[in-house]
């Protein structure tokens, strides 16, 4: 095998300093071309590549972002890290995956975050629905370190935070159910120990409400966002009596409709003529089932870019930062409090219920729009199939 090159043969090689090749390796621009051209060379002839963790000491920080996820089976993951790794792509820095998942035993997971601080080995971390973690997480703030949350069961009071409007997402399906003349309009929670799920459900009652209808106790049932949980929730519905069932679900994940689709056709229902449906995430799969579902869509991509932006922002201030993709955020707190790299859209809402003491000092918390995606298992025409209506 051959020996692995350093940085100083590079450098004896070019017959420059050890510097000077650092200076070419971190893209520093006051090198000469002609120097920086012969230095490039040797290292893809030498295949030397440099250490991340050595060159980021040797600048003073690390060039390592920690990226904290559960399972890697969540079938939104891949959308937003593809988020995050985009807006990365574009930096002298690199992802490290961390993954605590709810089977990682309670000590494990803080020995995780403990490693995070103690050996400095990333300069910042983005926590993707820590959940139980979310406490370590927010024990590494407190330290001073860098953290990002992506969503979670709750809204952190003290840390930055990235998440998706869930209310007015949840009120836009069941609104657009009363417009189709449903009234009688089933709803299926996730745990309610969830933001997101109580969100969703203050949605769904407040369209209700604003059209005069009165939420019904029997058409509500708690699931846990998986298609079993959404199957015998839809079960309960179906039994109760003819005049009492509901003629529209909505589902609080895609997940969950996926049930009540199975449900629907062990009980003779066939979807949309006997029962609108509709779902939340907009997973790819949705597009995909019969009858394609209609759902809200979660902006889990631009979720990623957000956050990552937010998080590089607080690592390096001059960086010009911009939430892309052109969404409506809500905002809570000032993003001064957190740099003067990272920028808001030109229009934005202030988060009810997010830190904000009047005096503009909060973290920022962030909220971003949702959408409507109808298709053909709600019974709408066929004019609006697999069409994209925005919150606004």
């Amino acid at each position: 095998m051959a020996e692995k090159r350093t940085i100083d043969d590079i450098a004896r090689l070019a017959g420059v300093s050890k510097a000077t090749v650092s200076r070419v390796l971190n893209h520093k621009p006051d090198v000469d071309p002609n120097t920086r051209e012969r230095i490039l060379r040797i290292v893809e002839e030498q295949g030397f590549v440099p250490s991340i963790t050595a060159s980021g000491l040797a600048g003073g920080r690390s060039r390592l972002i920690g990226v904290l996820v559960p399972s890697f089976t969540w079938p939104f993951i891949p959308n937003i890290m593809r988020g995050i790794a985009e807006v990365i792509g574009e930096t002298v820095y690199e992802l490290v995956l961390y993954s605590i998942n709810d089977s990682t035993r309670e000590n494990d997971k803080g020995d995780v975050i403990d490693h995070i601080l103690a050996t400095k080995l990333t300069a910042g971390l983005l926590a993707v629905l820590p959940g139980p973690s979310a406490k370590y997480v927010v024990r590494l703030h407190k330290h001073g370190f860098p953290v990002v949350l992506i969503d979670d069961q709750e809204l952190p009071p003290n840390v930055p935070w990235v998440g998706a409007d869930n209310c007015t997402g949840a009120y836009e399906a069941v609104l657009h159910l009363i417009r189709l003349g449903h009234r009688r309009i089933a709803h299926i929670q996730g745990p309610m120990k969830n933001l997101c799920s109580r969100e969703r459900y203050e949605g769904y009652c407040r369209a209700l409400q604003e059209e005069g209808l009165t939420p019904d106790p029997d058409l509500v049932a708690e699931g846990c966002f998986t298609a079993l949980s959404g199957r015998a929730a839809a079960d309960k519905f179906f039994s109760l009596p003819e005049d009492r069932r509901p003629t529209a679900i909505f589902a609080g994940s895609d997940q969950m409709a996926y049930g009540v689709m199975a449900s629907a056709e062990e009980h003779g229902l066939r979807i949309p003529r006997d029962l609108a449906l509709v779902g939340f995430d907009d997973l790819e799969s949705s597009a995909h089932v019969r009858p394609a579902l209609t759902t809200v869509r979660q902006p889990f991509y631009e979720m990623g870019q957000c956050s990552i932006e937010l998080l590089l922002s607080m690592l390096d201030k001059p960086r010009h930062s911009t939430v892309r993709t052109g969404v409506r955020a809500g905002i809570s707190g000032s993003a001064s409090s957190v740099g003067t790299g990272f920028h808001m859209p030109s229009t934005y809402s202030v988060v009810s219920g997010g830190v904000n003491n009047g005096n503009g000092s909060g973290p920022v918390q962030i909220q971003l729009a949702t959408s409507l995606i109808v298709r053909s298992s709600c019974g709408a025409s066929q004019q609006f199939s697999d069409s994209t209506t925005g919150t606004t």
